[in-house]
């Protein structure tokens, strides 16, 4: 057993399961698990623990069969969060896990366990009111739309979206994380990506945008109108990638017919 130790890992959910391998193989315990590229300063002894997909499988099939896949599951999204330390708290979680069994999930009086839950239960609902804050532009018969959550909510996203848009080409940008999610007809992938570079949007787009924007501000009653109340159920950082909070620019609700 080591007091005074950091793991340096690839930053991916296998190099968090090779972590918990070599802490169970050397019996070590870690004060910190943090990515390679992330700069440390500090007296503590570091071990590089490098990716190895046998040593992970087996920590995954393990987790399974112990643990059940609730709480593989469970793990997954935990990965996702935007929670400091994350990596750490995961290890420390399986360790708890492979001593108590399934009945982790419920040590919410256990100090790991409750951070973790309560990181994964601010994913689930930032995943959730995603799902209706997106909005989607066309651009030549190709949906874009960009976010900008905390946690990396993008995989969750992934499936509502391509089970409701399966004949759709589109493109969600995840600018927080420089994540970039690719539909096309029963295909679906992901991409870094710094940041979009969109073309202007045509005629048509404007005029649907104006629309939507006109609809958001006529539906409200104004006497009834409470902003804290709004911004309960629309939080403000959500509102800068939604089309009904920009501004109207040039593009007019009834243009003039071309030619």
């Amino acid at each position: 057993m080591s007091a005074e130790l950091i793991y340096l890992f690839d930053g991916s959910l296998d190099g968090i399961f090779c972590c918990v391998f070599e802490s169970f193989l050397k019996k070590e315990y870690p004060t910190a698990v943090v990515p390679f590229d992330e700069p440390q300063a500090t007296l503590f002894r570091q071990k590089e623990i490098r990716t190895d997909p046998e040593k992970s499988q087996r920590v995954l099939q393990a987790i399974v069969r112990k643990l059940g896949t609730e709480t593989l599951d469970f793990v997954r999204r935990a990965f996702l969060t935007c929670l400091p330390g994350r990596a750490l708290l995961i290890l420390n979680f399986l360790r708890l896990g492979f001593t108590h069994g399934p009945s982790v999930l419920q040590m919410l009086t256990n100090d790991t366990v409750s951070v973790l839950s309560k990181a994964v239960l601010h994913l689930n609902q930032e995943a959730h009111l995603l799902s209706g804050f997106v909005r989607f532009s066309d651009y030549d018969g190709s949906l874009v739309a960009e976010i900008e959550p905390k946690n990396f909510v993008l995989p969750l996203l992934a499936q509502h979206f391509c089970e409701r848009f399966p004949e759709e080409h589109f493109f969600i940008h995840d600018r927080t994380h420089k994540v970039a999610l690719l539909y096309r007809p029963y295909t679906c992938r992901f991409a870094a990506a710094e940041a979009i570079e969109l073309p202007e949007a045509s005629r048509e787009e404007e005029t649907w945008r104006a629309l939507w924007r006109q609809f958001h501000e006529t539906i409200e009653i104004k006497p009834r109108r409470n902003p804290g109340c709004q911004r309960g159920h629309l939080p403000l950082r959500y509102r800068g990638c939604m089309t009904e909070f920009q501004s109207l620019g040039n593009a007019q609700l009834f243009p003039e017919p071309a030619g």
